[in-house]
């Protein structure tokens, strides 16, 4: 016997997920419950196991369990997703599209036919927001009865001193601040494929290549024309080559679209690109050198001249990717890293990245086709070729130990501390400014010289890259270009003291933060947050850090974070039950439920990060922010800034 209820409505942003419920009779007093969820395109929701430490996991409160009936087992779950979260260094499992929970009870007094369950949960995309479900089963298919219950006095006393006289609460309801990221990330790895494209030319094994086959297109098609043509040609096909080389990624993420994201969080294949990366550098560094079967390259060759027409320039581009592996294979391997680390969808990502790199690499043989007169300007091949190389080598160094310090941060190794990575990397770009001012060289460099000018250049721009290292190992300046690259920085050898974000003065209790704001005649930053809120820690290192943002927060505000995910427990004097305006009634027992209803029932939102601006006499400044960039949350503490002056006066 099987029943099936529906709650909610249709899914959206507002409400991203929508619950159903059903129980099973498996056996006389015993059954099973079944939680499903549709989850909004985009929306997660955290599992009941996910890794201790990291974002705050689903949880049921199963209403007189022990005395009407007692659980069965464990709470069952349907399929997860797990993804390594650099913020708290620990593995997070998550639902997405579909959450599935199964309990299995028995009852304890025949006479029981209603059972309640309560689910807490937190449902994230840029923000995260903590809900609650209650799902009430009849057994005996009646109708549910829900009990009527009131609030004693106490209760009625420490809830309306919840209820905040807001003043200006209009501002309240304009629409949230909400910046992704998702096409701007995309462009920006297209960026770096096209950037790596670029450099692959200059390398050995593509420059010389570059007149040789526009000669042969424009001298050996019979007309000038034709040659223009099949050159642009063989340009589309390099690109569409290095495009069908993402393909196989895609088969992957249909199967499972976190597949890839898993196998990067992954310990040993992290350890494994380490690996293959030091490998990529020693043989720029002209230890060694990298070929695929020169079998392939003559079989494709000849198969060209066999066709001829577009099969065979198809056949062409192909060779060339086969020839010129050994240099473009540690660039295209550095995209893959690359495109491993950044968020959004690996397969997409890593399509951008190789259609960049293939139209970078297929651009000079269409664009000299077409300007034939151009190639004259070219620098002739040399040991500046094998400059490039070596360079190229630090650099896949430099990325080697990043996968390194994934692994450590997954295994909680403790080996590549922010420090000693930071250390590592500064150790690098001196060595490899030292070799680009001549101090040393490999193996395929020419004989010592003149150091030419472009040498002296990147060599400065390298010191110059490590002292801004040095600079932020010391904490002086914030590494921004490097946002979310080294280690995070409580993943130190030095332990931290403060525990409020960016070792900022703050007040935990929002009361205390008012009485600070009236005796110090400054507005308040209202903070609500969460001690496991992963955009909650990517604001506070991304945006706060900000030395403007920093000043305005640290001298002009009265800082109050309030965490919602606190579990601790509340005096016993401070505990109370609360009734919504529905007429349920929920215990607040814990400081994360006091915040978090404290947030609902003032400010209309319960997702994290928000952030509200008030005047001391509790005056909304301006509307409420939630995950956006630097300039646009400056602007927002300058305009509230502002605007209480102006109220001042």
């Amino acid at each position: 016997m099987c029943f099936l209820v529906f709650s909610g409505s249709a899914q959206s942003d507002e409400n991203p997920a929508v619950w159903q419920q059903e129980f099973t009779k498996i056996g006389e007093g015993e059954y099973e419950l079944v939680f499903k969820a549709d989850i909004y395109k985009d929306w997660f929701i955290y599992s009941l196991y996910t890794a201790e430490g990291g974002s705050m996991p689903s949880e049921f409160e199963f209403q007189n369990a022990g005395v009407d009936y007692e659980l069965v087992g464990e709470t069952e779950e349907g399929k997860t997703y797990t993804k390594y979260t650099e913020v708290f260094d620990v593995d997070e499992t998550f639902f997405k599209e579909k959450a599935l929970f199964k309990q299995k009870i028995r009852l304890l007094r025949p006479e029981v036919n209603q059972i309640t369950a309560i689910l807490y949960y937190q449902i994230c995309k840029e923000v995260c927001v903590l809900r609650e479900e209650v799902f009430t089963f009849s057994l005996d298919g009646s109708e549910v009865v829900l009990e009527e219950s009131s609030l004693d006095e106490r209760s009625l006393a420490l809830s309306g001193a919840l209820q905040l006289e807001l003043k200006n609460k209009g501002r309240l309801q304009q629409t949230d601040l909400v910046v992704s990221g998702g096409n701007a990330n995309l462009w920006m790895i297209f960026g770096l494929g096209f950037l790596g494209g670029l450099i692959a030319i200059l390398t050995p094994c593509v420059f010389p290549l570059i007149p040789l086959t526009v000669s042969f297109f424009t001298k050996h098609t019979g007309n000038r024309s034709k040659g223009i043509k099949n050159a642009i040609l063989y340009g589309f096909f390099i690109v569409l080559i290095y495009f069908l080389l993402s393909l196989p990624f895609h088969l992957f993420d249909s199967v499972d679209s976190q597949i890839l994201n898993t196998i990067a969080t992954n310990i040993w294949l992290n350890l494994f690109f380490f690996v293959v990366f030091v490998f990529f550098a020693f043989s720029f560094f002209g230890y060694y050198e990298l070929t695929l079967p020169s079998s392939w390259a003559n079989k494709l060759d000849n198969a060209s001249a066999k066709v001829g027409g577009g099969l065979g320039i198809f056949f062409m581009a192909l060779t060339l990717a086969i020839v010129s592996f050994s240099c473009t294979g540690p660039i295209l391997g550095g995209l893959l890293g690359s495109t491993t680390l950044a968020e959004g969808n690996v397969a997409i990502n890593l399509s951008a990245g190789m259609t960049g790199f293939g139209l970078a690499l297929a651009l000079p043989f269409a664009l000299f086709a077409l300007f034939p007169a151009w190639l004259n300007s070219l620098p002739k091949s040399g040991g500046w070729m094998t400059t490039v190389k070596v360079v190229l080598g630090f650099l896949e160094l430099a990325l080697a130990f990043k996968f390194l310090s994934n692994a450590d941060l997954v295994g909680n190794w403790g080996l590549l501390k922010r420090e000693i990575f930071l250390g590592i990397w500064i150790l690098l770009f001196i060595l490899m400014g030292a070799y680009l001012f001549g101090v040393f060289r490999f193996p395929h460099d020419t004989p010592k010289g003149k150091i030419s000018n472009g040498r002296k250049v990147f060599g400065v721009i390298s010191f110059g890259f490590s002292v801004y290292l040095i600079l932020g190992l010391v904490q002086t300046t914030p590494l921004k270009l490097l946002s979310g690259f080294p280690p995070p920085d409580f993943y130190s050898v030095m332990e931290k003291e403060s525990d409020c974000p960016l070792g900022l003065e703050c007040y935990k209790d929002f009361d205390t933060g008012v009485a600070a704001a009236q005796r110090e005649n400054k507005p308040i930053l209202l903070d609500f947050t969460g001690w496991a809120c992963v955009n909650c820690r990517k604001m506070e290192e991304n945006v706060w850090s900000d030395p403007r943002i920093y000043s305005l927060i640290q001298n002009d505000y009265i800082l109050i974070s309030l965490y919602i995910d606190d579990r601790k427990k509340l005096p016993e004097a401070e505990q109370f039950d609360f009734q919504y305006e529905s007429g349920r009634i929920k215990a607040i027992e814990t400081i994360g439920q006091k915040w978090g209803t404290f947030q609902t029932i003032n400010f209309n939102s319960a997702s994290q990060p928000y952030y509200v601006l008030l005047s001391p006499d509790l005056e909304v400044l301006n509307e409420p922010v939630q995950y956006v960039d630097v300039e646009t949350y400056r602007e927002w503490l300058t305009s509230g800034l502002s605007q209480y002056q102006l109220s001042m006066k």
